[in-house]
């Protein structure tokens, strides 16, 4: 394995795709950004997957939402001013807070 290449100010292309992953940018853009392709954005998360563990994903306190969802919520975090995974915090946090999960799911009678 050769040396890090830097990518975006980050020290390697690897750094650089999980910080753009964990702001809610997809794969597609990650890629465009760092002028590689998409398959090796997917094979960089995965390599540092392998090497290391956050503790909060250790700990089972870690949520993966489908990239599909968060491309989704990514127009209404952007006029929020915050990245989708935030938004997703936010609206599980509310939902909890408010007691509104039963209304939401609407599945008590299925």
């Amino acid at each position: 394995m050769g040396a890090p290449k830097p990518a975006l100010g980050y020290p390697s292309r690897t750094a650089a795709v999980l910080a753009l992953r964990g702001q809610g940018i997809n794969d597609a853009e990650i890629a465009r950004r760092i002028g590689i392709r998409c398959g090796t954005v997917e094979a960089l998360a995965c390599s540092a997957a392998g090497r290391r563990r956050r503790p909060a994903e250790a700990n089972g306190r870690t949520v993966v939402f489908p990239i599909d969802v968060l491309d989704a919520l990514g127009p209404h975090a952007a006029a929020r001013g915050i990245s989708p995974n935030e938004l997703a915090r936010r609206l599980v946090e509310t939902a909890i807070d408010d007691n509104l999960i039963d209304a939401v799911l609407d599945d008590r009678g299925k």
